[in-house]
């Protein structure tokens, strides 16, 4: 088993990193996803990540693919007691929005695709400013007092409405957002570390960073605007984004640690995201078993401080 890392204060234990069920049911199969869930929690690692609304964008599907076959699983593989389930409610558009309603709705088909009693985390997938964060949270309370959900957590929020969000828990006597899912990695840092990284860390708060390897652009795949046809879904974005001299300066920091390292520029990329302080369990995704095993190699790996400085400095914001 890998070290266990504190998920906030909610008493919860996760791996520090986690699965992303974005892929199930969109570029995994069932059959597949079965395979990476067993090689997931047979490696050791415990935190599977979903969402009501995974994959709902492709094409013939209408969201909720993903915990239906996390709920097979589960009933198949026996493993319930051997992982942490956390989903999301808000962005689909079968249940949209934080409303206590919606919410006390939305728990309940969860609940019934993932075919199991208690939701471990229960993550608000975005803000919703049309409703109270008391009547939002009031509801959480009330899943958690049911013994429905055991801990909630936040995606996607502003410093500034979760720091309301937790002083009204504060004030209201309410759970708080124990979790915080922010975009965070090598390269889109300043969207985390201005104001959210101090926030989670003041109130210790568990970080479950997505988007880790930057769309695949921290693995080295998209390195010039040729290699924009390595991936007909997301290539031209990538290197749009991407490629330029200080995505290019972090490349050559990655690809000169993980020749150090015997590692690759994602295990790399990886080890960064768990040794920051703060960080719980950055989410990967993968679609075959060794890319799975490749990309869980990163917890093994140990980066010295000088390798952190590294990458600090090829990452800094200024060309």
């Amino acid at each position: 088993m890998t070290q266990l890392r504190e998920l906030g204060r909610s008493g919860l234990q996760a791996s520090p990193i986690a699965f992303g069920g974005n892929v199930f049911g969109w570029s995994a199969d069932e059959k597949t996803s079965f395979a990476l869930l067993d090689a997931f929690v047979d490696a050791g690692f415990n935190l599977v990540d979903t969402a009501d609304v995974y994959p709902a964008w492709v094409p013939g599907n209408r969201g909720g693919e993903s915990e239906t076959i996390i709920g097979r699983w589960l009933k198949h593989s026996g493993k319930r007691d051997k992982v942490l389930i956390a989903t999301k409610v808000a962005k689909w558009a079968e249940h949209p929005g934080l409303s206590a309603d919606n919410i006390n709705e939305a728990v309940e088909d969860s609940l019934r695709r993932l075919q199991t009693d208690v939701i471990d985390l229960y993550q608000a997938h975005e803000d919703d400013e049309s409703v109270p964060l008391e009547e939002t949270l009031g509801a959480f309370a009330r899943l958690i007092e049911a013994g429905k959900v055991r801990a909630i957590g936040a995606s996607n929020y502003s410093a500034a409405r979760l720091r309301d969000a937790l002083k009204v828990s504060a004030d209201y006597h309410l759970p708080r957002y124990e979790t915080l899912q922010p975009e965070y990695n090598l390269y889109d840092r300043a969207g985390y570390e201005a104001e959210l990284e101090p926030l989670a860390r003041e109130h210790s708060l568990g970080v479950i960073s997505y988007y880790s390897l930057a769309s695949g652009f921290l693995t080295g795949k998209y390195r010039s605007a040729d290699d924009a046809a390595k991936s007909s879904a997301r290539g031209a974005k990538v290197v749009e984004r991407y490629v330029n001299p200080r995505g290019l300066r972090i490349l050559t920091a990655l690809d000169d640690l993980a020749a150090r390292h015997k590692a690759t520029p994602a295990q790399v990329a990886l080890a960064w995201l768990i040794a920051r302080p703060g960080i719980t369990a950055p989410i990967v995704s993968a679609t075959g078993v060794e890319q799975l095993h490749d990309v869980l190699a990163a917890a093994r790996l140990t980066l010295s401080e000088a390798d952190i400085v590294q990458l600090d400095g090829a990452s800094t914001e200024q060309d």
